[in-house]
C-alpha cells in the first residue's frame, strides 16, 4: 500500500529524498557559534631585576682597601688589620719630631694585645727629612728607638704621586681629612676599618686625648662589659619624728 502511494506521488517521493538529503548534508543543523576569544593575558609583566643598591656611605669611611709593600718588601694587605684599632703614622728619621717614636712604641706595647696597632709610613715630603732607603730607615727605627710595630715602605703622603692610602684618608670629611701638614700626623681608625679621629704632629703619643681616643675605640667591639651603673636606692629619708 505504502509502494502503491510513492509509486502514484513522484513529486512527493522528490520531497522526501531532497528533505533527507538535506539532513544528511547538515544544512538543517544549527548555525554554531563563533567561538568567544581567549580573554587577554592579564598576567602582570616581570618586574625588570632590582638594580643593586647603592654603596653605602658608611663604606666611603673605609680606608683599609690597599694592599702596600712591607720595609723589607712583602706585599701587606691592610684589611688584614680589620678588627683592630689602628694609627697610621706618616714617619720621618731626621725631624724633630722624630723622638715621638719613642713614644709610639710604648704605647704600641701597652695596648697592642687589647687589639692596637700603629702602621708607620717613612715620607720625604717635608724638607727631604727622610733621604734614606728603606733598609737604612728599618735599622734605624730598631737601633736608635727599639720599633717593634709594623713599618711600610717609603710612600709620598702628598702632591700628585700621593699614594692611595693617603689619598684616601686625604678626602674624609672633616676633621679627619685633608693632606698631612707635617711630619709624624696621626690617622686613627676605628675596629670597621674607618677613619675616625686625627692628631697632627704636635701631639704627642702621650697626649692624653689622642689615648683616651684610643681606648675608648678599644673598649668598643672588644668584649668589655661595660661597669653597671650603680643601682643602689637612694635612702630615703628619716621619717619625723613625733
Amino acid at each position: 500500500m505504502k509502494y502503491s502511494a510513492l509509486k502514484h506521488s513522484p513529486a512527493r517521493l522528490f520531497c522526501t529524498v531532497a528533505a533527507l538529503s538535506l539532513v544528511a548534508s547538515g544544512a538543517f543543523a544549527q548555525e554554531s557559534k563563533p567561538a568567544a576569544p581567549k580573554p587577554a593575558d592579564t598576567k602582570p609583566a616581570a618586574e625588570p631585576a632590582a638594580k643593586p643598591a647603592s654603596t653605602p656611605s658608611a663604606d666611603s669611611r673605609f680606608v683599609l682597601g690597599e694592599t702596600v709593600k712591607s720595609i723589607d718588601g712583602k706585599d701587606v694587605k691592610l684589611a688584614d688589620y680589620t678588627g683592630k684599632v689602628v694609627m697610621i703614622v706618616n714617619v720621618a728619621s731626621n725631624c724633630g719630631y722624630t723622638k715621638q717614636y719613642e713614644g709610639l712604641q710604648k704605647l704600641y706595647e701597652q695596648k697592642k694585645d687589647k687589639g692596637f696597632v700603629i702602621l708607620g709610613f717613612p715620607a720625604n715630603n717635608f724638607n727631604s727629612q727622610e733621604p734614606g732607603t728603606n733598609e737604612e730607615i728599618a735599622k734605624f727605627c730598631e737601633s736608635k728607638f727599639s720599633v717593634t710595630f709594623p713599618m711600610f715602605a717609603k710612600i709620598s703622603v702628598k702632591g700628585t704621586d700621593q699614594h692611595p692610602l693617603f689619598k684616601k684618608l686625604s678626602n674624609q670629611p672633616a676633621p679627619v681629612g685633608g693632606d698631612p701638614k707635617w711630619n709624624f700626623t696621626k690617622f686613627v681608625i676605628d675596629r670597621d676599618g674607618h677613619a675616625v679621629a686625627r692628631f697632627d704632629s704636635s701631639t704627642t703619643p702621650e697626649d692624653k686625648a689622642l689615648v683616651a681616643k684610643v681606648d675608648e675605640l678599644l673598649a668598643k667591639g672588644s668584649g668589655e662589659k661595660p661597669k653597671p651603673a650603680d643601682t643602689k636606692p637612694a635612702e630615703k629619708p628619716a621619717s619625723d619624728k613625733k
